[in-house]
């Protein structure tokens, strides 16, 4: 029965999507411990902090689109609007899981403690900016970049320019296959008067967006390359991350619209874990 209870959260917050975000996070851990060496326990509350702050964002969005994901068909069945659980539930897996971030940022030191909860509003006002602006896939991707920044500040205690560019890369790459997501609820979001891009530009506008997104992305992994030193072998994973993101961006046209839960999680996935194989390879081989 619990096993149920615990699948249940899992699809509230869509756990496996965590996949996305991780990966650049333990990158961003690589690349610090050249400058300063970690415990096995920093580590680990890295990772709860990863996890407890997406299940605190994710389950906010979840309340707060109740009303939007009843009326959209795609959303329907989703754990809250299907009733599988209660508001109630949601709001104390919000404020349990917000307290678990907090507390794991207090024993990251005393910035990561005083960074925590203004992270949390960031991750929190993403829910609202869709019905207001069509930005709002940028709002997310923010939110999201700032997880190798706060990695960083967690291992070595302050903040590098140079992992501003891992969070950048992270940033674009997040809200370039945010958009291609929305794509799939453009006629609800019109009928509803939402602002998400494809809504509001239209789709062959909005994807030429996300693929200027992404060409930051490449930039962005690119200029990690030169300012962490890195060799060869993370320049040939990122030479597969170009293929994967231009192979995205050919799945998804205006015309064909029904490969983008393909695009958006195999692919996407796969760009996340190459970047970590990359800079682990590169840090540990070449």
């Amino acid at each position: 029965m619990w096993m149920d209870r615990v699948r249940t959260y899992g699809r509230l917050i869509k756990f496996s999507h965590t996949v996305f975000a991780l990966p650049f996070a333990l990158a961003a851990v690589l690349l610090a411990i050249r400058q300063q060496p970690a415990s096995w326990l920093t580590f680990f509350w890295i990772i709860l902090a990863m996890a407890s702050a997406r299940s605190a964002a994710m389950g906010f969005n979840r309340l707060a689109d109740y009303e939007i994901d009843r009326l959209n068909p795609r959303t329907t069945n989703r754990p809250l609007t299907a009733g599988l659980i209660d508001k109630r539930s949601v709001v104390a897996f919000i404020a349990a899981s917000s307290c678990l971030f907090i507390l794991s940022a207090a024993f990251l030191g005393s910035l990561c403690l005083r960074l925590s909860v203004p992270v949390l509003l960031v991750l929190f006002l993403y829910s609202f900016t869709k019905r207001f602006t069509p930005l709002s896939h940028l709002v997310l991707g923010f939110g999201i970049g700032l997880a190798p920044a706060g990695t960083w500040i967690a291992v070595t205690g302050g903040l590098d320019w140079r992992i501003l560019l891992l969070s950048l890369a992270l940033m674009t790459y997040i809200a370039g296959f945010d958009i291609l997501y929305a794509c799939q609820d453009i006629d609800f979001d019109r009928k509803e008067k939402l602002f998400s891009m494809p809504a509001c530009w239209g789709v062959s506008r909005a994807l030429r967006f996300s693929s200027l997104l992404h060409l930051l992305t490449f930039a962005f992994l690119l200029s990690v390359y030169f300012a962490f030193g890195l060799g060869a072998g993370y320049l040939g994973f990122l030479g597969l991350i170009s293929l994967l993101l231009l192979a995205e961006h050919r799945m998804v046209r205006p015309d064909r619209l029904d490969k983008v839960n393909i695009a958006f999680f195999h692919v996407n996935s796969a760009v996340s874990i190459l970047l970590f194989l990359g800079v682990w390879a590169d840090l540990s081989f070449f």
